[in-house]
């Protein structure tokens, strides 16, 4: 990833409503696969993920149809092993920096699995995940990472629970059982992205 191409353009400007938890004017589509936080608990840390689905390709609906229960498995052999699952995401960056948004940030979404984070496990507790579409051995895009960087400034401004600003992989609170979002991501490029135009 070259450093000019994440200067060609400006972060999104994006904004939260954090009554309805959803992105002003973004698409959404409902996961089933949510809950509500224990005892209101607002999050306070962000987790970048990486997908693809079928593995190492892109552009499909195959993300969204994991997220709502509607997975095909006669579409892909790799489906017949993942189709029992109920899992979601608040939210997916697709490659040309589109968003869709499953899980009002406010509520629990369930993109963690076991996980623990300075000492506290189950993350989904008190995070919000993003799932950027990409695999661990593949350049994430410009766009992925302006879109990132505009949704968590916007998320930081709507939720004060996320005044710390912290924001890791889901490598690093599951070590050992995931790797994404893998070292081709380029955390320098998101802190720079998200330090400027505040």
């Amino acid at each position: 990833m070259q450093n000019n191409s994440l200067n060609s353009f400006q972060t999104l400007k994006l904004r939260v409503d954090n009554q309805t938890g959803l992105i002003e004017g973004g698409q959404f589509i409902e996961s089933p696969n949510q809950d509500l936080r224990p005892n209101d608990e607002l999050p306070g840390l962000v987790v970048v993920h990486g997908i693809s689905l079928p593995p190492n390709q892109f552009g499909g609906e195959g993300i969204t149809q994991l997220f709502t229960n509607t997975l095909n498995p006669k579409e892909h052999p790799y489906y017949q092993t993942i189709q029992h699952l109920t899992v979601s995401a608040h939210a997916l960056i697709r490659r040309d920096g589109q968003i869709i948004q499953y899980v009002p940030f406010h509520k629990r979404a369930w993109h963690a699995g076991l996980s623990e984070y300075e000492g506290r496990e189950r993350c989904n507790d008190f995070s919000i995940g993003i799932e950027l579409e990409g695999t661990d051995s593949t350049c994430y895009t410009a766009s992925q990472y302006h879109a990132l960087a505009g949704l968590i400034k916007a998320l930081w401004q709507a939720y004060p629970s996320l005044k710390d600003r912290k924001v890791v992989g889901h490598s690093d609170i599951a070590p050992g059982r995931k790797t994404d979002p893998g070292d081709y991501f380029l955390w320098s490029s998101l802190n720079r992205l998200t330090e400027t135009e505040a």
